[in-house]
């Protein structure tokens, strides 16, 4: 076995060492629940006969044994979401895989599933991060039935798997297994379909053309193939051990993703209490299981959205994840994946060359992950080396590419794109946040200019329409944190600023605020803390202030005092907007925690 990296072993003692008084009380509630049996079980009869009166006749009959397993699906389904569309399936499939173990399955709820891609720009954006919270809550309420023996989590996209991970966290006595749909087919290239934008975003395409540009690269069920949020969900849950191996990026409405869902319902009742192989939630998820998710997110280049996302995630299990935790990770992780926007080819492409099991290899390879977790599939992380294949129609696996099929795209851990990984700390004194250096060029990760400040992106694009921005310059976009609008994604605002970039401008943008998972190739100090809102450092500076972002030094600095800079008025900040469910979250954003503690507003009060 290779002996792990020592600074991947500090991280995680100290992650271990920080959450000891929380992971304790989690784990003695996780135990706590264990000893009171299967939910059924305490049931009454009436309240039982409520839990099934609508199962077929032959459920019934199984459904009447109190030690007959019975298992929870919680399902993100809608079919606005092509990642999410053929999740219609799978409930079906699951009652019949479930039905050949000697168990059954039940839709026990619902989660509310948004779609980034939709609302980018739109004021649905400010209710994107919150609805994270709002699908842990309401994974809870489908499982708070205690009707179950393990569940089986659908979900893919962004705010979903995390907002699911953290409703089954809740019931961590129980196992979960997270079961994905895959991504849609290859559309257009990247490059055409990043060409058009460009053009549009500069008066020499009309919207018919951009619309059709973009319906070729979106353009049937699946998760769309840029490695974005939804698809560094999937990497993490592989790499936490909460998928099958190889589960994640086989496409949907085929003979091996549907083979593999019904393995993980036959799973799942291997693995409950009472089971052969019991694998509770909490004992899959621990310091050294997120420890892996975040080397693969550093390692592929992932997802910014996840710097958010893995802090509210071990908050729910009882673990104390920082920023700097990242950051000394990154340090020693290296980048073996170019999946765009970090390079030219998609998820499909990246599966193709090696995907997730050659990762896995690589990682273990170099001590950069734990082997010594337990998984969903058992006991080891190797187990993640194989991948799965249909076997004369039967699912089978295998081990997997042990050698890169395409060096361009993936690369061994010893010979990387990048010696660190994607993500990056930055601090000064503007505050704290995070870059994702993996798709900026390394001619792009120092920028020093005068600042251009602005309070919501319209008037950002409005000054790019006027001709105002054709020149260097660092947009400081604020009152865009948790606080003050729900901290949404300012994905809209890359084609603007990427074609500034690539006019030969110096460019870089600070804000409170997050960018998307998609976003590339222009330097981003984000969701920097504290936010502008309530008097942060952001909200005093002006028009003219010379900034310097430089990411490879981890520093974001303003060319005055700071102590002349917090004497400043600070601007007020707009007033929240109204209509389109914004007034339904008022409580969230006035309950959330800052960025670097996961900007949740379920746990800061516990």
């Amino acid at each position: 076995m290779t002996a792990l990296n020592p600074v991947t072993a500090e991280v995680t003692a100290r992650i271990i060492a920080r959450s000891a008084e929380d992971r304790a009380d989690y784990m003695d509630r996780m135990a706590e629940a264990r000893a009171l049996g299967p939910g059924r079980g305490k049931l009454s009869c009436a309240n039982w006969a409520h839990a099934f009166a609508a199962q077929p006749d032959g459920d019934k009959a199984t459904l009447r044994n109190p030690n007959a397993p019975n298992l929870a699906v919680v399902t993100a389904y809608n079919d606005m979401l092509s990642a999410h569309q053929p999740y219609e399936r799978f409930p079906d499939i699951i009652r019949a895989a479930a039905r050949e173990a000697g168990a059954t399955a039940q839709v026990a709820g619902g989660v509310p599933a948004m779609c980034d891609g939709v609302t980018q720009g739109r004021p649905g954006m400010e209710l994107s991060l919150f609805s994270r919270d709002a699908i842990a809550m309401a994974a809870g309420v489908a499982l708070t039935h205690d009707a179950f023996d393990a569940a089986l989590m659908l979900g893919v996209c962004d705010k979903i798997v995390p907002g699911l991970f953290m409703g089954a966290a809740a019931f961590g006595h129980m196992p979960s297994i997270f079961v994905p749909a895959g991504p849609m087919t290859s559309g257009i290239s990247n490059a055409e379909k990043a060409r058009v934008r460009g053009l549009y975003a500069e008066g020499k395409a009309t919207r018919e053309e951009l619309l059709d540009s973009e319906m070729k690269s979106y353009h049937g069920p699946g998760t769309c193939t840029f490695y974005g949020t939804a698809n560094s969900n999937q990497m993490m849950m592989e790499m936490t051990g909460l998928h099958l191996p190889g589960a994640a990026f086989v496409h949907p409405n085929t003979p091996l993703r549907d083979a593999l869902t019904a393995a993980a319902a036959k799973r799942a009742v291997e693995i409950r209490d009472g089971g052969n192989d019991y694998a509770p939630f909490a004992s899959v998820i621990d310091a050294r299981s997120l420890v892996n998710a975040m080397a693969g997110l550093l390692a592929t280049g992932g997802s910014t959205n996840h710097t958010l996302h893995i802090l509210a995630m071990g908050r729910a299990a009882g673990l104390r994840i920082t920023w700097e935790d990242m950051d000394d990770l990154s340090r020693v992780t290296p980048l073996i994946a170019r999946v765009y926007p970090n390079g030219s080819e998609d998820v499909n492409a990246f599966h193709a060359a090696g995907g997730m099991a050659f990762v896995t290899r690589t990682l273990l390879a170099c001590g950069l992950v734990h082997d010594d977790v337990l998984t969903v599939a058992g006991q080891g992380f190797s187990r993640y080396t194989q991948e799965p294949f249909l076997n004369n129609g039967a699912l089978a696996w295998r081990e997997g590419a042990a050698e890169s099929l395409n060096r361009d795209i993936l690369r061994p851990a010893d010979d990387p794109f990048e010696a660190e990984g994607g993500l990056r700390l930055i601090s000064g004194p503007l505050g704290r946040g995070v870059i994702k250096t993996s798709a900026v060029k390394p001619e792009h990760r120092r920028v020093e200019a005068p600042a251009r400040v602005f309070d919501d992106q319209d008037a950002l694009i409005a000054a790019h329409k006027r001709g105002e921005l054709e020149r260097d310059f660092v947009a400081v976009l604020r009152f865009q944190g948790p606080r003050a609008n729900g901290m949404p994604e300012l994905h809209s605002l890359s084609p603007v600023l990427g074609l500034l970039q690539d006019k030969g401008f110096k460019v870089a943008l600070v804000t409170d605020g997050r960018m998307s998972g998609a976003s590339g190739k222009v330097p981003a100090a984000i969701h920097v803390t504290p936010e502008a809102y309530g008097g942060g450092p952001l909200a005093r500076v002006r028009d003219g202030d010379v900034i310097r972002l430089d990411a490879e030094a981890g520093r974001l600095d303003i060319a005055i005092d700071p102590q002349e800079l917090m004497s400043r008025e600070a601007a007020i900040a707009p007033p929240a907007g109204r209509g389109y469910g914004r007034e339904l979250f008022g409580w969230m954003r006035r309950a959330v925690g800052p960025a670097d503690a996961g900007a949740c507003a379920l746990y800061e009060a516990v």
